[in-house]
């Protein structure tokens, strides 16, 4: 059995406070890295950028559509001007003549007809761009929101880190000052269990939250002060208190 001064185990006690802070500490940054909100907003956003995907495509195809419904008509446009310059020139026999009035025609209702249709290009492309609109200050809004909530974190983590650091030197200082092999057990018994040392109050572990057994009571009263126990439920190092028995 492991044996160390009353004084220095219970010293134990104070380092293992540094180390319930450490870990508290640890979660606490887990629960900020892990933020629902965040989580769920970065959700949205990227539901908004596959929005944003989208309207940008439909204004891409249809600028290529009034593209070619402009083409269309401007063709048509410069055959019927050079027909109408024929007919006005009136050269020509009455049989080419009248052909070309039935041209003329028939380039006038077509010019019409490709008119309507790119008319109605230039109104969806206005409403698509419309919508492009709405999705990008959705979507700028969304990233804003997100920034903030990301620079709020970060700030956060930093002062976590911040307090971590100073409890982890003033843990380092406290520590030296325990002797080596009690300092050694409690490490691995730390590492081995998540907790190194816990107070025996009134025949109660504070490590396992359990009652010692009549058994184990009455070997740790027959002990000298000195012998190191450890606690059969949850294996850490059990500290005597002052007021450690019933």
């Amino acid at each position: 059995m492991a044996k160390a001064a009353p004084e220095e185990q219970l010293r134990l006690l104070e380092l293992q406070a540094y180390d319930s802070k450490l870990n508290t500490l640890r979660r606490q940054a887990d629960t900020v890295r892990s933020s629902p909100e965040i989580a769920a907003l970065q959700t949205r956003v990227g539901s908004a950028d596959g929005e944003l995907v989208l309207a940008n495509t439909a204004v891409r195809d249809l600028e290529r559509e009034l593209t070619r419904a402009e083409d269309d008509v401007q063709s048509v446009v410069v055959r019927l001007e050079r027909d109408e310059k024929r007919l006005n020139s009136g050269q020509g026999t009455s049989k080419e003549l009248t052909a070309l009035q039935s041209e003329v025609a028939s380039l006038s209702r077509r010019r019409s007809d490709l008119e309507d249709i790119e008319l109605d290009v230039m109104e969806r492309m206005e409403a698509a761009r419309s919508a492009l609109e709405t999705v990008q200050q959705r979507t700028e809004a969304l990233r804003t929101e997100l920034s903030a909530l990301e620079a709020a974190r970060d700030a956060a983590l930093d002062e976590l880190e911040r307090q971590r650091a100073l409890v982890q030197q003033e843990r380092l200082e406290f520590s030296q000052g325990i002797e080596p092999s009690l300092l050694a057990l409690y490490e691995k018994t730390l590492a081995k269990r998540g907790v190194g040392a816990a107070r025996l109050f009134h025949g109660r572990s504070e490590g396992s939250g359990m009652e010692l057994s009549p058994g184990d009571l009455a070997e740790i009263a027959k002990a000298e002060p000195d012998a190191v126990f450890m606690c059969p439920d949850s294996g850490c190092i059990l500290v005597r208190s002052a007021d450690w028995g019933h």
